[in-house]
């Protein structure tokens, strides 16, 4: 993320999609006469390996620390990896369909029009520069008339506009049947919090950078005084940081689901006119509101009205020109970059604007492109394979969960039940979203932005009053990911993970179950993780679990939260265990599943020979550190570390592995060795 959060992209903690890099797991195993991987001699480049760092040391390095030592991170980039070179050959792909529909929009009917006219829209740039600020100017004008605090409210609910408190249309925890309207704390234009309130030289040079974008937003906007504003706007954010929730106590699910009645929500925060919000965003009939983080949202509506108007216009306006600067001018764009990107993340080096306008338009024509993208790229045979693996991993998770020793009977019996109602999806969805409402016109980039956030908008209260739709999809297939939603309790695989290098049938069976089998399994495992576990066997929030079997699930969950919090990835910045909880325990309990499930294959297909002078196990694990080589920027590091409920790549390898028995025998890793556990000491979530 290089810019903070609109209002039409808010997303409620307990929709953490998970971002594993990983693909799809391929069955087929090598051998004599088999075609050869695209990665090394059985999926894994050994030239990536330092043998001269032992496993039990740093596994980590072990595995990938020769590739390390030479890979340089490309200057547009924050990190190098396994995840880049997939993702590189995604945007290559992509660009060619994007590019094709460019060429002659009109002959592919009204999507490829679409789809070409945004495209050209944003590679414009002659346009963009001659057209100046005068597109900005009719929205500005907006902000200027506003006489009063209701005019206010009903601009932060208009399209383009950012909004102290986040408004967005998610299923009901409690009936995930039924969608709900959500509110939520925001309104910062910095990453979190902490980039307002930690103390250090670091913090107070990006706290001194940001006034610094805020007044070269303004100048370059034409707006007087941009000093004093910028320092008021700065005063006003840092108000807010102080009364948000840290991004651990988001976490909570329970915590952050507060449904409210209209009548009940105008005396919790009288200050916000909610009638005229919701009836401009188009649900004005809306009875009952969830409130996300409940102390903030109550704080945040005192503020609104404490706080001068002119602030809060002036506010409106930065986050306005801030949040569609890449649509302006070169040199709003350029000071947006220089700031998120350069600054916090350290990037020198600006994307070329064809990857840029890929983006875009992935995100306004996301599944249009998608369907297009998956008729050229998604083999059927991906779709037998993955569900086959799949079959394995949730055979192995069964054995485990009937076998394990910490849950007691009634609790077995319910997690069987919700293991056996999980639903995957595989490669794209059955039907796509029709954009054929969207207006897209050539030459009018910001017009075209400003627009696709409002069709989203729509199309999300088109969907209110109607029952889920459990076919829709919250990733593209052309996507690099995967997810898992408690509310319809539902993992989710796109097209573009399922090929190489984390999916390859021509690869050893072990690298494959170690690489995407792992990540099937953490997908998988988050309905049993520190909160996917308060839902049921059909997506509501609710305990199932009884007290005996939750306290000791809770003190395995205490200990991983230890673990992770004595690591410290950069000097005086460590890993928020709870903050990560969810993730590290979805990473370790994928892990041992996916051994399970390898170590079936063998029973059914034999041991395997030795490969490279590794066992079937060493590869296995080799595997999984391979998936996770990364080199990643400092300040893409922190904050990650500050924001993000992922651990580093480096700790989701070196902190899964040494709590796992197998791992140990498979490297003969003893007392001594830099991560060595006493097995007393070991977490074992199956």
């Amino acid at each position: 993320m290089e810019a903070p959060l609109s209002r039409r992209d808010y997303r409620m903690k307990f929709k953490v999609l998970a971002l594993a890099a990983a693909s799809i797991l391929a069955i087929a195993p090598s051998g004599a006469g088999a075609a050869k991987p695209v990665y090394g001699t059985w999926g894994y480049d050994a030239t990536a390996m330092d043998a001269g760092v032992k496993p039990g040391d740093d596994f980590f390095d072990y595995v990938n620390g020769s590739w390390f030592k030479r890979t340089e991170i490309a200057a547009d980039r924050t990190f190098a990896g396994i995840d880049s070179v997939l993702n590189d050959q995604i945007e290559k792909d992509v660009r060619a369909i994007v590019e094709d529909m460019a060429k002659d929009p009109s002959a592919n009917g009204r999507l490829g029009q679409q789809i070409g006219d945004l495209y050209n829209s944003w590679m414009d740039e002659a346009r963009v520069e001659q057209l100046g600020t005068a597109p900005l100017k009719p929205y500005l004008a907006k902000i200027d008339a506003a006489k009063t605090r209701g005019d206010l409210v009903e601009l932060f609910a208009s399209p383009g506009y950012d909004s102290p408190i986040g408004i967005a249309i998610f299923a009901d925890l409690k009936d995930p049947t039924r969608y709900s309207v959500y509110a939520g704390q925001d309104g910062l234009g910095m990453p979190n919090r902490d980039y307002y309130l930690l103390k250090g030289e670091k913090y107070d040079a990006y706290r001194k950078a940001y006034r610094n974008y805020l007044i070269e937003l303004q100048t370059l906007a034409g707006i007087s005084q941009p000093e004093a504003r910028a320092d008021r706007i700065i005063a006003l954010e840092t108000a807010i940081a102080k009364i948000h929730w840290t991004p651990e106590q988001q976490r909570d699910v329970e915590k952050v689901y507060n449904p409210m009645t209209r009548a009940q929500l105008r005396t919790f925060a009288p200050q916000i006119d909610w009638d005229r919000a919701l009836n401009r965003l188009g649900i004005g009939k809306v009875n009952k509101v969830v409130v996300g983080e409940k102390s903030a949202v109550q704080a945040e509506a005192k503020l609104f009205a404490s706080t001068p108007l002119q602030t809060w216009k002036d506010w409106t306006a930065v986050h306005f020109i801030s949040g569609n600067a890449q649509y302006l001018p070169k040199a709003f764009d350029d000071a947006k970059f220089n700031f998120y990107s350069k600054t916090l993340r350290d990037v020198p080096e600006q994307r070329a604007r064809w990857k840029r306008g890929v983006d875009m338009v992935d995100n306004a024509l996301g599944e249009g492109v998608g369907q297009i993208y998956v008729q050229r790229h998604y083999p059927p045979e991906s779709d037998r394979q993955m569900k086959e693996l799949i079959g394995n991993i949730l055979a192995a998770l069964k054995e485990k969960i009937e076998t394990n020793s910490w849950m007691d009977a009634p609790t077995k019996a319910r997690a069987l039940e919700k293991l056996a109602s999980f639903d995957p999806r595989i490669g794209h969805p059955v039907k796509y979203i029709d954009y054929s409402t969207l207006e897209v016109k050539r030459g009018d980039l910001l017009g075209n932005a400003i627009r696709s956030s409002d069709f989203n908008w729509k199309l999300d209260v088109s969907r209110y009053p109607k029952p889920v739709d459990r076919a829709l999809w919250g990733m593209l297939p052309q996507t690099n990911n995967a997810y898992y939603d408690p509310t319809q309790n539902q993992i989710t695989f796109p097209a573009a993970i399922l090929q190489p290098p984390y999916f390859d049938p021509r690869a050893d069976a072990a690298s494959n179950y170690g690489s995407i089998g792992a990540t099937i399994g953490h997908e998988i495992g988050h309905g049993f993780d520190d909160q996917g576990r308060k839902f049921d066997a059909k997506g509501r929030l609710a305990d199932w679990w009884t007290p005996a079997t939750a306290k000791l699930y809770t003190a395995h969950a205490d200990t991983l939260v230890s673990q992770y919090d004595s690591y410290e990835p950069i000097p005086g910045v460590h890993i928020k265990g709870q903050l990560t909880l969810g993730e590290n325990l979805g990473d370790l309990g994928g892990l041992e599943v996916a051994y399970a499930a390898y170590r079936k294959y063998v029973a059914q297909h034999g041991e395997p020979p030795v490969i490279d002078g590794l066992t079937g196990d060493q590869r296995f694990f080799i595997a999984y550190g391979y998936s996770w080589e990364t080199k990643q920027r400092e300040g893409a590091l922190r904050a990650q570390l500050l924001t993000n409920e992922h651990s580093p790549a480096k700790y989701r390898v070196n902190g899964v592995v040494r709590n796992i028995d197998a791992w140990y025998k498979a490297f003969n890793v003893q007392p001594g060795d830099k991560m060595y556990l006493p097995p007393e000491k070991r977490v074992r979530v199956w």
